[in-house]
């Protein structure tokens, strides 16, 4: 096969594409290159050298600080539970009802869509809201973050159309094999649309993870509290969970590398996770655009 070759324009503007995108690039990164290149720094370092990249003198106190400290492991706990049992629940019922809204014969689909729709476009609002997980004794638990936000109807939408795009001699020729409805769905549909799951899966993770607001709001008792809220209390407030040192103790507890070697951490779950999503990320966000 024989390559065109590229005129004197094309070249030119090939060449200001991608030194727009080493620039772009470089910004991005740098920010964070020094958070990760300061959480091996000591603190020596950190005070008298105003602005540094590579350390001259390399240390993991930070982060063994960090292992050490009870706050932190506990809200990396909660953080965790908080995210893998949430993801459970939110791909689980976001699939199912995104199945069940696909099909042309369930009566009432146009209302239950246009429900979903007006989801989108208005809300309670923060204290309506409030008072209704508060009727249901859901304050202080964990059910507060993970029931009223478990479906995303955007996400439900997206898959909806995924499920309606998929022939429909799929299902006539199971019907006739005598397969039934949830062997179906878990033999066949699924199957079918792991890119799909795959790709909400990663943003139910990350969405969990980054739980700050509904944690604050809901979660009063400290020990419940997820990895958001206690960098927030580290990085912000520069105090304890429970606020209880003193303002000595509380400027040598967090130095400049704990708390960058606590950004590091709270973002190493998504960076190592998000390789193996990757391959079903663009083809999952095209799946259910298809077909509306």
């Amino acid at each position: 096969m024989k390559l065109r070759r590229l005129s004197g324009n094309e070249r030119y503007f090939d060449v200001l594409v991608y030194a727009v995108l080493i620039v772009w690039g470089t910004l991005l990164l740098f920010p964070l290159l020094y958070v990760l290149m300061t959480s091996f720094a000591t603190e020596k370092e950190y005070l008298t050298r105003s602005f540094f990249i590579i350390p001259r003198e390399w240390t993991l106190d930070a982060y063994l600080y960090l292992l050490a400290n009870d706050d932190f492991a506990n809200s990396f706990r909660n953080a965790v539970i908080i995210t893998v049992i949430g993801t459970v629940i939110s791909i689980s019922a976001t699939t199912f009802m995104a199945y069940g809204l696909s099909k042309k014969w369930l009566k009432g689909r146009t209302t239950f869509n246009f429900m979903i729709v007006f989801t989108m476009l208005f809300s309670g609002g923060l204290i309506p809201t409030y008072l209704v997980i508060k009727q249901f004794w859901m304050i202080n638990t964990f059910w507060s973050l993970w029931l009223p936000g478990a479906i995303s109807p955007f996400y439900a939408i997206v898959m909806r159309s995924f499920f309606s795009s998929l022939p429909y001699e799929l299902e006539e020729s199971a019907r006739a094999d005598g397969c039934g409805e949830w062997r179906m769905f878990f033999s066949i549909m699924l199957p079918l649309s792991m890119a799909s799951i795959a790709t909400f899966i990663l943003f139910y993770m990350v969405g969990y993870w980054n739980t700050y607001f509904s944690a604050v709001i809901y979660l009063n008792d400290s020990d419940m509290w997820p990895l958001q809220v206690f960098l927030r209390q580290m990085l912000v407030l520069n105090e304890p969970m429970d606020g209880s040192a003193t303002l000595m103790e509380q400027v040598i507890t967090y130095t400049p590398g704990v708390k960058m070697a606590a950004i590091v951490i709270s973002a190493l779950p998504m960076m190592i996770i998000y390789p193996f999503l990757q391959k079903h990320f663009n083809k999952g966000m095209l799946l259910g655009s298809l077909k509306g």
